[in-house]
């Protein structure tokens, strides 16, 4: 039986005037997958995730997000598409002037008109699921850690029921203790939803936490992938300088 392929990647090419910042990229994510791509920086993850977004249009390629091109399609085919896609943003990207409960659901009181009780019921719901204590939802995002912001992240990526979650650097800035919870968390998190996932990271413990596949980007192009216990027994230079260096 064929694995479903929730989004598929073909000849995406993107360049900023002659900087070329990626070259013919082809990948794949299926259902259930927890897909890992690394890279140091300046290797074009950042970019590959914007696209992956929608906010950012290659210059060559398409991203079908389950048999949709959001690249080609019409506005409306392609938020339709987008809808499908939880993100955790590498700085958490919270509203300082919402509480942490309207900033888990933000979306859904300023979009789809749930009403704040409910809303409210529904971001206690997740943050008891994440192990967090029912009495940050009314406090503000300054008034919590870093690790805590970055689970309240996740409880906003997750309050729309995606099929896909993406992870932009999810330890960046976090010490190596609070780093190991979070990639916990998230391992637990996608396993229990069932939702595909990829995470855009440098962290070689979030590679052997999170990922069933890796794909390393050098140069602009996938220099390697394969599974993370091949990791170490690779002959590629590219694989085995990227652990070296990390």
């Amino acid at each position: 039986m064929k694995t479903k392929r929730l989004i598929n990647v073909k000849n995406l090419s993107v360049s900023f005037g002659n900087n070329i910042i990626l070259n013919n990229i082809n990948f794949y994510l299926s259902k259930k997958e927890s897909l890992v791509i690394i890279g140091k920086s300046g290797s074009g993850k950042s970019v590959l995730l914007k696209c992956l977004m929608g906010l950012l249009k290659p210059d060559v390629g398409s991203i079908e997000i389950n048999g949709v091109n959001i690249v080609n399609t019409n506005r409306i085919d392609k938020e339709n598409a987008l809808k499908n896609i939880g993100v955790t943003f590498q700085n958490g990207a919270l509203f300082d002037s919402l509480t942490i409960w309207e900033n888990i659901t933000f979306k859904k009181t300023r979009f789809l008109g749930f009403d704040k009780s409910s809303a409210k019921k529904q971001a206690l719901s997740i943050i008891q699921n994440l192990e967090l204590d029912e009495n940050i939802l009314e406090l503000y995002p300054s008034e919590l850690s870093g690790g805590m912001q970055k689970r309240v992240a996740i409880a906003r990526a997750i309050c729309d029921q995606p099929q896909v979650l993406f992870f932009d650097e999810p330890t960046s800035g976090l010490d190596p203790i609070t780093g190991k919870v979070i990639n916990d968390l998230i391992n637990k998190t996608v396993k229990k939803l069932e939702v595909s996932a990829i995470t855009i990271t440098h962290d070689i413990s979030s590679i052997n936490n999170l990922a069933s596949r890796v794909i390393l980007l050098d140069n602009n192009k996938i220099a390697w992938s394969g599974k993370p216990n091949e990791m170490n027994k690779s002959k590629n230079n590219i694989v085995k300088q990227f652990l070296i260096n990390r």
